[in-house]
């Protein structure tokens, strides 16, 4: 397996090598591509009719995104206040979460959305997979001209922030890009260094009639952060105090001074299907596939640490040198058909044979027990998908049951839509049950505290959702989720021997107590004065449980109130305002850097503070540059009690800049 591996990737390496220096011949053959695009959205991935004349830029509306649902939708250079909000690490709106001080590190969630669509547990560590390219997140790419996406940001004390993607057509066929997302920031507490790097290379293939089609790609990746545990608590009284003395946070004393961790890992993928049956006419249309998708990926996360800490984390089984490495290796073979028809609608079914690794390179015996290193094993899928436009509803439902194997697990989710006038309402329903990560049923650590084998119950889900879309009006989300057999990480204190807290760890629980839980999400963004604009986002949510384990703020908003004009002849576009945000106290997540984790706690009541931030924005031709003072309302005030998770405190006033840049060559 292991030379099998090495092999498939240095003959992957070496081709991409082969396109990088061929890159020239590449955009040479753009000036014949340019002339073979159609302008027909409907069919620019079909037909090389020519329309364009030579030498002329095709639009914009020709550069296409193109989901793993092949959703479609094209480049967008325009400056909005939406695309404020998204210059950001992850690169999406964070309205639902809190980010660490520092660049790279974990957020924490202001807001709950759960994943309805599994069949079987993941790895873990989900605090440390915000950056994390899963299937869905990977796009392809069709362009008349070749393409290039750069994106670059300050980062906070040292460091920058660089994302760089490149992307041609060979042919109307064929094309494929390549990108590289870096990440390096000292911070400005002690051992809060970030590292990362999203490695990533896709490519797509259409025969020129159209039956067989191809899509694939492969990435790397690797996270690493220093974890220093948040501040110890001298130095938390004196930083909530705003003792002088600790101004220069490089001389606050943090939890932990020499433990880090990293996750890293890489996926090979294929998608391709070929059409059996078709007909298209002016009237009628019908095709009929066959399909394969398959995938394999491997990836660990990993603690390690110079010497205990027991003081803070408990007792350990050796005093220096720990390593926690946490692997799970997994594959996916998938084959079906489907059937697309103007009058029946689309209809997709497939078996899947999914298989999983996971686990230690030991056993571990404790006096409770012996805790196994490996969980293996395999499960026999089945997976369906449907389309069909009802009178003037859409309607879509997708599900997937593991109908063999050592896991039991299903899923259901429907929805309907419907296009008014000036707005777009959709309603769905979602059911869901499977079994909880594979960290909650077995951990092994050198903290003698984090050893564990559990056999929980699959987790249950029920969830209704609305959404209504409308410029005019305003956009609104609300979701009504009720959950059986929650797990979760519960806070454990670590005492010495005067029943003094020194530390925190957490352990895993699953409770037999239902939750319900309620969001309400409403935007609007309101024009004024041709050069004005307010925009507002709130968010009410309400959890009903016996415990207190599900915790979120009751109320979250921010308001952004800009100007927007062109300048100098209109050669420069200018947005310029200030956007504030607020969350309610609440009993805010931990977060546990032994397992990558957040876990529920109930002694710390944070949040209630704003964080009030300047910009300047501009546009020049395809060029965004972003300015911004981050925490402005830190300059004026002496409340310290910010924090993104106990112990942890947000970043002060930082002055941050950057752009994204688009060249169409």
């Amino acid at each position: 397996m292991v030379t099998f591996e090495f092999c498939f990737a240095a003959l992957f390496m070496n081709r991409l090598f082969i396109l990088i220096f061929c890159l020239p011949l590449f955009l040479f053959s753009q000036e014949r591509l340019r002339n073979e695009l159609t302008t027909d959205p409907d069919q620019r991935l079909q037909t090389n009719k020519e329309v364009n004349v030579e030498g002329e830029k095709p639009p914009i509306t020709d550069y296409l995104i193109i989901s793993q649902k092949r959703d479609t939708t094209h480049v967008d250079t325009t400056l909005t206040i939406a695309k404020d909000f998204k210059f950001n690490y992850l690169r999406r709106d964070d309205f639902e979460l809190m980010p660490f001080h520092n660049v790279g590190q974990p957020y924490n969630q202001l807001g709950k959305s759960f994943d309805l669509e599994l069949l079987s547990p993941r790895l873990g560590a989900r605090a440390r997979h915000q950056n994390y390219y899963e299937i869905n997140d990977v796009m392809d790419y069709y362009v008349p001209t070749p393409l290039s996406d750069l994106y670059f940001k300050t980062a906070v004390n040292q460091g920058q922030q660089l994302e760089a993607l490149f992307t041609t057509n060979l042919s109307p066929q064929f094309n494929f890009s390549i990108s590289y997302k870096g990440v390096r920031s000292a911070g400005d507490y002690v051992n809060t260094l970030t590292s990362s790097g999203n490695f990533k290379f896709t490519s797509n293939y259409t025969s020129k009639n159209n039956r067989y089609r191809l899509r694939l790609h492969t990435v790397f990746q690797d996270h690493l952060n220093q974890e220093n545990g948040g501040i110890e608590a001298t130095s938390l009284q004196g930083f909530i105090d705003d003792d002088e003395n600790f101004d220069n946070r490089g001389r606050i004393e943090p939890n932990l001074t020499d433990a880090e961790s990293i996750l890293d890992g890489r996926r090979f993928y294929i998608d391709h299907d070929y059409e059996i049956i078709g007909d298209k006419d002016s009237t009628t249309y019908y095709s009929g596939r066959v399909y394969n998708k398959a995938y394999y990926e491997d990836k660990f996360y990993e603690f390690n640490q110079s010497t205990a800490d027991e003081a803070f984390l408990g007792e350990a089984f050796i005093s220096s040198g720990l390593r926690d490495k946490t692997n799970l290796e997994e594959g996916m073979i998938e084959a079906g058909v489907s059937y697309d028809h103007h009058i029946l609608g689309f209809y997709k079914a497939g078996i899947a044979r999914h298989k999983y690794n996971y686990g230690y390179d030991r056993v571990i015996n404790q006096a409770g027990g012996v805790i196994t290193n490996r969980l293996i094993g395999e499960l026999y899928q089945f997976k369906a998908q449907f389309e069909k436009r009802i009178g003037k509803f859409d309607v879509t439902a997708n599900g997937g049951v593991n109908v063999a194997g050592d896991l039991d697990g299903q899923f259901l989710n429907g929805q309907a839509s419907y296009d008014f006038k000036d707005m777009s309402v959709t309603a769905g329903l979602a059911i869901s049950s499977r079994a909880p990560d594979f960290n909650y049923l077995l951990h092994q650590s050198d903290y003698i505290n984090y050893n564990w084998q559990n056999n929980f119950n699959n987790i249950e889900k029920q969830e209704l959702s609305f959404k209504l879309d409308s410029e005019r009006f305003l956009n609104a989300e609300v979701t009504f989720t009720t959950i059986q057999d929650h797990v979760y990480f519960a806070q454990s204190l670590v005492l010495d021997t005067n029943n003094e807290i020194t530390g925190y760890n957490s352990t895993p629980v699953q409770t037999s107590d239902d939750i319900t839980y309620l969001k309400v999400k409403l935007n609007k963004d309101i024009k004024f004065l041709k050069y004005f604009g307010w925009d507002n986002t709130v968010m009410y949510q309400n959890v009903t449980q016996s415990e207190d384990i599900l915790n979120v703020p009751d109320f979250t908003a921010r308001t952004t109130v800009y100007y927007k004009n062109r300048l100098f002849k209109k050669a420069l576009l200018l947005q310029t305002g200030i956007t504030a945000k607020y969350f309610t106290e609440y009993f805010m997540d931990g977060y546990d850097p032994v397992l990558g984790e957040f876990y529920s706690q109930n002694t710390d009541e944070l949040g209630g503070f704003p964080l009030i931030d300047l910009f300047v924005n501009a546009k020049i031709r395809q060029t965004r540059i972003f300015f911004k003072l981050e925490h402005a309302n830190r300059i004026f005030s002496s409340n310290t009690d910010y924090f993104s998770a106990p112990r942890n405190p947000y970043r002060d006033f930082t002055i941050r800049f950057g752009l994204v840049w688009n060249f169409f060559l």
